[in-house]
Protein backbone atom coordinates (compact mmCIF):
# COMPACT_ATOMS: atom_id res chain seq x y z
CA UNK A 1 0.00 0.00 0.00
CA UNK A 2 1.21 3.53 -1.16
CA UNK A 3 2.64 5.41 1.82
CA UNK A 4 0.51 8.20 1.31
CA UNK A 5 -2.67 6.07 0.89
CA UNK A 6 -5.56 8.42 3.27
CA UNK A 7 -3.59 11.36 2.85
CA UNK A 8 -3.90 14.79 0.75
CA UNK A 9 -1.97 17.46 0.75
CA UNK A 10 -2.30 20.58 2.56
CA UNK A 11 -3.51 22.97 -0.16
CA UNK A 12 -6.40 20.93 0.37
CA UNK A 13 -6.91 22.75 3.78
CA UNK A 14 -4.65 25.89 2.98
CA UNK A 15 -6.05 26.81 -0.06
CA UNK A 16 -9.58 26.80 1.28
CA UNK A 17 -8.54 28.91 4.59
CA UNK A 18 -7.40 32.03 2.02
CA UNK A 19 -10.05 31.48 -0.17
CA UNK A 20 -12.64 31.63 2.79
CA UNK A 21 -11.22 34.68 3.70
CA UNK A 22 -10.83 36.49 0.55
CA UNK A 23 -14.45 35.82 -0.24
CA UNK A 24 -16.41 35.85 3.16
CA UNK A 25 -13.68 37.44 5.37
CA UNK A 26 -12.20 36.51 8.54
CA UNK A 27 -15.26 35.72 10.54
CA UNK A 28 -16.86 33.37 8.46
CA UNK A 29 -13.39 31.77 7.98
CA UNK A 30 -13.60 31.00 11.22
CA UNK A 31 -17.09 29.78 11.87
CA UNK A 32 -16.45 27.57 8.79
CA UNK A 33 -13.45 26.16 11.07
CA UNK A 34 -14.90 25.78 13.67
CA UNK A 35 -17.49 23.84 12.17
CA UNK A 36 -15.19 21.44 10.74
CA UNK A 37 -13.15 20.85 14.24
CA UNK A 38 -10.20 22.02 12.46
CA UNK A 39 -9.45 25.48 14.29
CA UNK A 40 -5.94 24.27 14.70
CA UNK A 41 -5.29 24.66 11.27
CA UNK A 42 -6.24 28.51 11.52
CA UNK A 43 -3.72 29.15 14.00
CA UNK A 44 -0.62 27.17 12.13
CA UNK A 45 -1.37 26.07 8.58
CA UNK A 46 -0.72 22.59 7.78
CA UNK A 47 2.91 21.86 6.37
CA UNK A 48 2.60 18.39 5.38
CA UNK A 49 -0.14 16.26 4.46
CA UNK A 50 -3.37 16.02 6.38
CA UNK A 51 -5.79 12.81 6.45
CA UNK A 52 -8.28 13.07 3.73
CA UNK A 53 -11.66 12.92 6.31
CA UNK A 54 -10.26 16.33 7.40
CA UNK A 55 -10.63 17.85 3.74
CA UNK A 56 -14.07 16.01 3.56
CA UNK A 57 -15.02 17.61 7.00
CA UNK A 58 -13.75 21.32 5.74
CA UNK A 59 -16.02 20.96 2.46
CA UNK A 60 -19.11 19.80 4.56
CA UNK A 61 -18.83 22.54 7.01
CA UNK A 62 -18.31 25.01 4.10
CA UNK A 63 -21.91 23.74 2.64
CA UNK A 64 -23.78 23.81 6.62
CA UNK A 65 -22.05 27.35 6.90
CA UNK A 66 -22.66 29.06 3.90
CA UNK A 67 -24.74 26.73 1.58
CA UNK A 68 -24.49 25.53 -1.31
CA UNK A 69 -23.69 28.40 -3.76
CA UNK A 70 -22.08 30.32 -2.10
CA UNK A 71 -19.49 26.86 -0.42
CA UNK A 72 -18.99 26.43 -4.48
CA UNK A 73 -17.70 29.68 -4.85
CA UNK A 74 -15.40 29.01 -2.40
CA UNK A 75 -14.04 25.65 -3.32
CA UNK A 76 -13.66 27.00 -6.96
CA UNK A 77 -11.72 29.67 -5.41
CA UNK A 78 -9.29 27.62 -3.29
CA UNK A 79 -9.16 25.15 -6.50
CA UNK A 80 -7.98 28.09 -8.85
CA UNK A 81 -5.63 28.81 -5.62
CA UNK A 82 -3.89 24.81 -5.65
CA UNK A 83 -3.75 25.40 -9.36
CA UNK A 84 -1.39 28.09 -9.08
CA UNK A 85 0.48 27.30 -6.16
CA UNK A 86 1.10 23.75 -8.14
CA UNK A 87 2.05 26.18 -10.79
CA UNK A 88 4.85 28.16 -9.04
CA UNK A 89 6.29 25.77 -6.49
CA UNK A 90 5.58 21.99 -7.92
CA UNK A 91 6.04 22.23 -11.88
CA UNK A 92 9.33 23.07 -13.10
CA UNK A 93 9.19 25.98 -15.13
CA UNK A 94 11.30 24.41 -18.54
CA UNK A 95 8.45 21.81 -18.21
CA UNK A 96 5.86 24.81 -18.56
CA UNK A 97 7.56 26.25 -21.04
CA UNK A 98 7.71 23.02 -22.75
CA UNK A 99 4.16 22.45 -22.51
CA UNK A 100 2.48 25.92 -23.34
CA UNK A 101 4.46 25.74 -26.72
CA UNK A 102 3.35 22.45 -28.17
CA UNK A 103 0.07 21.81 -29.99
CA UNK A 104 -2.57 20.63 -27.02
CA UNK A 105 -2.98 17.20 -28.51
CA UNK A 106 1.20 16.86 -27.52
CA UNK A 107 1.12 18.82 -24.10
CA UNK A 108 -2.00 16.74 -22.89
CA UNK A 109 -0.95 13.04 -22.18
CA UNK A 110 2.25 14.34 -20.40
CA UNK A 111 0.36 16.32 -18.05
CA UNK A 112 -2.17 13.20 -17.25
CA UNK A 113 0.78 10.91 -16.73
CA UNK A 114 2.27 14.08 -14.28
CA UNK A 115 -1.17 13.92 -12.68
CA UNK A 116 -1.31 10.40 -12.35
CA UNK A 117 1.96 10.44 -10.74
CA UNK A 118 0.93 12.75 -8.10
CA UNK A 119 -2.76 11.92 -7.43
CA UNK A 120 -2.53 10.79 -3.49
CA UNK A 121 -1.99 14.62 -2.89
CA UNK A 122 -5.71 15.83 -4.28
CA UNK A 123 -7.58 12.22 -4.21
CA UNK A 124 -6.10 10.40 -1.22
CA UNK A 125 -7.08 7.00 -1.04
CA UNK A 126 -9.70 7.31 -3.68
CA UNK A 127 -8.27 6.12 -7.34
CA UNK A 128 -7.37 8.91 -10.37
CA UNK A 129 -7.78 7.76 -13.72
CA UNK A 130 -7.40 9.09 -16.85
CA UNK A 131 -8.22 8.71 -20.48
CA UNK A 132 -7.27 10.43 -23.53
CA UNK A 133 -10.67 10.41 -25.90
CA UNK A 134 -10.24 13.23 -28.60
CA UNK A 135 -13.75 12.95 -30.13
CA UNK A 136 -15.92 15.73 -30.58
CA UNK A 137 -15.20 19.02 -28.19
CA UNK A 138 -14.00 16.48 -25.67
CA UNK A 139 -10.36 16.16 -25.41
CA UNK A 140 -9.92 13.65 -22.14
CA UNK A 141 -12.16 12.26 -19.05
CA UNK A 142 -10.68 12.23 -15.81
CA UNK A 143 -12.58 10.37 -13.35
CA UNK A 144 -11.88 10.01 -9.27
CA UNK A 145 -13.23 6.51 -7.96
CA UNK A 146 -14.15 6.28 -4.00
CA UNK A 147 -13.65 10.30 -4.01
CA UNK A 148 -12.62 10.95 -0.15
CA UNK A 149 -14.74 14.13 -0.91
CA UNK A 150 -18.12 12.26 -1.13
CA UNK A 151 -18.06 9.41 0.40
CA UNK A 152 -21.27 9.27 2.59
CA UNK A 153 -22.79 12.51 0.59
CA UNK A 154 -26.11 12.39 -1.03
CA UNK A 155 -26.39 15.58 -3.04
CA UNK A 156 -28.69 16.94 -5.66
CA UNK A 157 -25.40 18.54 -7.29
CA UNK A 158 -21.69 17.99 -8.22
CA UNK A 159 -20.10 18.13 -5.26
CA UNK A 160 -16.30 18.32 -6.68
CA UNK A 161 -16.00 22.17 -7.58
CA UNK A 162 -12.37 22.46 -6.24
CA UNK A 163 -11.04 19.49 -8.39
CA UNK A 164 -12.81 21.31 -11.42
CA UNK A 165 -11.44 24.41 -11.29
CA UNK A 166 -7.92 22.57 -9.78
CA UNK A 167 -8.02 20.90 -12.91
CA UNK A 168 -9.51 23.40 -15.31
CA UNK A 169 -6.61 26.51 -14.73
CA UNK A 170 -4.00 23.73 -14.90
CA UNK A 171 -5.18 22.85 -18.58
CA UNK A 172 -6.12 26.25 -19.41
CA UNK A 173 -2.83 27.21 -18.48
CA UNK A 174 -0.59 24.04 -19.88
CA UNK A 175 -2.27 22.59 -22.89
CA UNK A 176 -4.96 25.30 -24.19
CA UNK A 177 -6.35 28.68 -22.93
CA UNK A 178 -9.66 27.71 -24.06
CA UNK A 179 -9.99 24.30 -21.80
CA UNK A 180 -13.03 23.82 -20.02
CA UNK A 181 -13.18 21.64 -17.06
CA UNK A 182 -16.90 19.88 -16.80
CA UNK A 183 -17.83 17.44 -13.85
CA UNK A 184 -20.43 14.89 -16.03
CA UNK A 185 -21.07 12.80 -12.98
CA UNK A 186 -20.60 12.75 -9.07
CA UNK A 187 -20.72 10.04 -6.52
CA UNK A 188 -22.14 12.42 -4.17
CA UNK A 189 -25.57 11.85 -6.95
CA UNK A 190 -25.02 8.46 -6.52
CA UNK A 191 -22.49 8.17 -9.88
CA UNK A 192 -20.11 5.18 -9.53
CA UNK A 193 -17.09 7.93 -9.80
CA UNK A 194 -16.89 11.40 -9.89
CA UNK A 195 -16.22 12.22 -14.03
CA UNK A 196 -14.62 15.58 -15.43
CA UNK A 197 -14.40 15.90 -18.86
CA UNK A 198 -11.90 18.24 -20.66
CA UNK A 199 -13.23 20.21 -22.98
CA UNK A 200 -12.20 21.94 -26.24
CA UNK A 201 -15.08 24.30 -27.89
CA UNK A 202 -13.20 24.14 -31.60
CA UNK A 203 -12.51 20.87 -31.12
CA UNK A 204 -9.17 18.80 -30.44
CA UNK A 205 -7.50 19.30 -34.24
CA UNK A 206 -6.13 22.35 -32.27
Amino acid sequence: MDANSGLIGPNAIIQVRLALEQLQGTLQSERVFVEAALARHLVRSPQRPVPEHEVQQLHIALRHTLGEAQAEAVAREAGLRTARYLLAHRIPAPAQALLRHLPARLALPPLLRAMQGQAWTFAGSGRFDSQMVWRGPTLAVLSIRDNPLCRGLHLPGPACAYYAATFEHLMRTLVHAHCDVVETACEAMGARACRFEVRLPDGPHL
